[in-house]
Order: C-alpha cells, then sequence, then structure tokens
C-alpha cells in the first residue's frame, strides 16, 4: 500500500495495517522492519510498530535500510514477517508499507487479501503486548551475506565504479559494499535524505542527467543508480544512460548462461528484447502480472533462473525471491571485462520501436471498457493473447499491451515491432479500440 502522507496514509489507517498484521501471525511472533529515508518515516514507523505490538508482536527496529535488507533479512534472522515503509520511487511527499515473508518472498494477493479482511472486520487481538527494540545493527548482516554470495565471482575491480543511491535508503551501504569488495567507488548523493534533493527518487534518463554529468567528470566508467528504497537499480556510462529493456536483457542472458536454466521469469510489460536476447541460448520468457512480487512468484514456481522487470528489478534466486539491486549490480560487474561489453551486446541486437499512448478512462468505467475490448480484440488479428493482467497481443514481429492504469484514471496503449511503421499502425488500431470501447460503443 502506498499514498500520500496524512492524506491517503493516516496514522490511524497504519496503525490498524499493523494490528492487521499482528493478529494474522501467531502471538509472540518477531518481526523486522526497516525505513527508507524519508521524512515521514518515524510517524509511520510509530503508527505500524504500536498496531503490531498492541497485538502481541516484537519487533525490531533497523532504522534505514534498502528494501531487499529487510526481505532477506527476515527469512536469514528468523523473523515470521517483514515489514519495509517505503514509497520506493515515488515523491517525497509519498509513504507505504511493503511486507514479506519468513521466506523473503513478498506477500501475495491472496495473504493481502486475508489482511484487509482484518483489517475490516475491526477484529484485532489485544491481551498481551510485544516489545519493541533498536537493531540498527541487523543491517551489517545484509552487507555480510552480499559480500559471501560473491565469493565465486570474478571482477575486473580496475573499473572505477561511481554508485549513486539519490540520497535514499541504499546511501552508505552499496558503496560501502562496493568498497570492501575492492572497487574504485566514487558516491554521489550518499546521504539519506527523504526531500532527495540531489536527484529524484526515480532514476530514469531525465532524473540521471547530473550524474551522467558527474560521471564524466570524474572518468568513471559506470555509475550504478538506485531509485528511493533500492528495490531498483539502474545504469550509466559515459555516453549516457543505458537503457531499460537493454539491461534486464544484458543481464538475463548472462545469469541464463551462468546458471543453465532456460526460463526468465518478467511482466506483460516487458518488450521483445528480452526474447531476442536469450533465443539463441534456447531460453523462454515468462510473462506474469505487473509487480515485483508476481514476477518473484513466478520466477519461484517456473525454477526460473531469475525475475526482472524492465523499470530495474532483478530477482536473483541464489540471494532469494525478492528484488535485490545491490546484487543485481554486482552480477552485472561479474559478466564485464569492460563496460564497452554492454553496448556492443546492444548494438548486436535488432533495433526496436516502442510506441504508447493512453485513452482518458474513469475508474468506474474500466472494466466494461476493457470488457468490450476483449470482446473486440480479435479484430486485430493476434497471434495469441495474454489475458492475465490486461491484454497482450502478441504477432510474431510484435506485441501490444492493452491494461487499465492502477495509478491514473486511464487505459494504456503500447506497440513494439522491429519495424517503427508496424508499431505505430498497432498503436493506433489499439488506440481507436480502445476510445470506441470507453465511449461505451455497441458491439
Amino acid at each position: 500500500m502506498r499514498g500520500v502522507v496524512n492524506q491517503d496514509l493516516t496514522v490511524e489507517l497504519c496503525r490498524d495495517v499493523g494490528r492487521s498484521l499482528g493478529t494474522s501471525l501467531a502471538a509472540g511472533s518477531a518481526v523486522c522492519l526497516g525505513t527508507d529515508s524519508r521524512l515521514s518515516r518515524e510517524l509511520i514507523k510509530k503508527a505500524v510498530t504500536d498496531g503490531l505490538t498492541e497485538s502481541g508482536i516484537n519487533v525490531a527496529h533497523m532504522g534505514i535500510v534498502p528494501t531487499p535488507a529487510v526481505a532477506l533479512l527476515t527469512r536469514e534472522l528468523g523473523f515470521d514477517a517483514g515489514v519495509m515503509i517505503t514509497a520506493s520511487h515515488n515523491p517525497p511527499e509519498f509513504n507505504g508499507i511493503k511486507l514479506f515473508n519468513c521466506d523473503s518472498i513478498g506477500y501475495s494477493r491472496p495473504q493481502e487479501e486475508e489482511l484487509e479482511s482484518i483489517y475490516y472486520s475491526g477484529k484485532f487481538r489485544t491481551g498481551q503486548t510485544g516489545r519493541m527494540e533498536p537493531a540498527p545493527h541487523l543491517k551489517d548482516r545484509y552487507s555480510d551475506f552480499i559480500i559471501r554470495l560473491t565469493g565465486e565471482m570474478n571482477f575486473n575491480r580496475k573499473l572505477k565504479v561511481m554508485i549513486d543511491p539519490g540520497n535514499g535508503a541504499a546511501s552508505g551501504i552499496a558503496a560501502d559494499i562496493f568498497h570492501k569488495l575492492g572497487f574504485n567507488v566514487t558516491p554521489v548523493n550518499d546521504t539519506p535524505d527523504g526531500r532527495f534533493p540531489g536527484r529524484s527518487s526515480e532514476p530514469r534518463e531525465d532524473t540521471l542527467q547530473g550524474t551522467i554529468k558527474f560521471l564524466r567528470q570524474k572518468n568513471a566508467d559506470l555509475a550504478v543508480c538506485f531509485d528511493g528504497d533500492a528495490d531498483r537499480v539502474v545504469f550509466c556510462d559515459q555516453k549516457g544512460f543505458l537503457g531499460f529493456n537493454e539491461m534486464i536483457s544484458f543481464i538475463s542472458r548472462n545469469v541464463v548462461q551462468a546458471s543453465g536454466k532456460k526460463a526468465v521469469a518478467t511482466t506483460v510489460e516487458t518488450g521483445m528484447l528480452l526474447d531476442l536476447a536469450i533465443q539463441d541460448l534456447g531460453g523462454k520468457v515468462l510473462r506474469g502480472k505487473v509487480g515485483d512480487v508476481y514476477a518473484a512468484h513466478l520466477a519461484r514456481d517456473n525454477d526460473a533462473a531469475l525475475g526482472v522487470e524492465s523499470v530495474g528489478v532483478y530477482i536473483l534466486p541464489q540471494a532469494g525471491y525478492y528484488p535485490d539491486s545491490i546484487l543485481a549490480a554486482l552480477t552485472l560487474l561479474s559478466c564485464v571485462t569492460s563496460v564497452s561489453d554492454i553496448r556492443e551486446f546492444i548494438a548486436a541486437l535488432p533495433p526496436l520501436y516502442f510506441a504508447k499512448d493512453k485513452v482518458t478512462c474513469g475508474n468506474e468505467r474500466k472494466i466494461p471498457a476493457m470488457q468490450s475490448v476483449a470482446a473486440r480484440i480479435d479484430s486485430l488479428g493476434p497471434a495469441s493473447v495474454n489475458g492475465l493482467d490486461g491484454l497482450r497481443l502478441e504477432f510474431g514481429d510484435a506485441w501490444m499491451l492493452i491494461r487499465a492504469s492502477g495509478t491514473e484514471p486511464a487505459i494504456r496503449v503500447l506497440a513494439e515491432s522491429t519495424d517503427n511503421e508496424r508499431s505505430q499502425t498497432l498503436l493506433k488500431k489499439g488506440m481507436a479500440l480502445v476510445q470506441e470501447a470507453v465511449k461505451g460503443g455497441k458491439l
């Protein structure tokens, strides 16, 4: 859950979410809790902690830590659940609550529905009061674990690496891990500050221009850039931003080669570049619902080599079924002798052309409009349709996604092809179909 603090995300709501989680766990259970660097972190942390302890749960406060640390340590230290107070890549006025199971995987939709049922019933367990204790030292256990996991990796430690946590949860931690592994590290935006003064908490090409300029000034080889809670990572070199689909494709190819596993789990929003990157290895791309928790469950259920989302999410099974951006960055560095290897790989793949647009649609119209689109989808002549999350149409040389937005009153249309004219034509056809459906046109 996520929202603007004191508007969507009130203290009362957060306390009752804590009570709901506490009621769902056995009395006396232990929960670890971390936050990102947002200014509202103490307010939300206290509310959730109050709810948990009132329902008989013991809480260990880890302080400001990356989301991957909460996920991993929940499992490694034997906690019954993990709680991360974060709004991930959203602006400073947002915050949120993310939950992890004792095996490090995020809460599934059925588990969320169970908590919602408890929340709306108002039937919270009372009687026994849990303890709260500070445990800031636990974050060191995360760093130690990641360093151990890299024991068999080979690195070119002559590479000069810039670490940019964006004043978020990875501040101080990521750079320290890279330094301990022997890299020449240049940190930037490396002090926790929930106002995100250095750059936006969402790392994209447009928000990383200052980082790229600094990278060139320092003559560094690669910039490793995290989002607000460090469950996403993107990369830049001296030529600029290295892309979203490009990097999940490069890393996935290398992980498939190294692991011997053929499947890569992702979402319906991921483009064709991933398929092209692993097809000569006999690789198969599995696409499910949008969201890193869905990608994690899809990866686990299919014993995939890894799970990815194009925004910079990497789920690496050797650590666990949760997004670990720091391990992903180290995995990338174990795959290259020179950063130029990445652009050489990208240049060798066929060029792809992406097009997107959206149709305004009130939330109350989304379901009937999408039902209308589904009823007419055969008119576009797809070879196959994936209906797990919106409608993803495969055409062999192209694909299209028609999906109701979860964050705004709109239905989005995306198309991609190896031919620019083809992607534009598909986009126009998809937009026309959605516009007619939103108007309520007759079948």
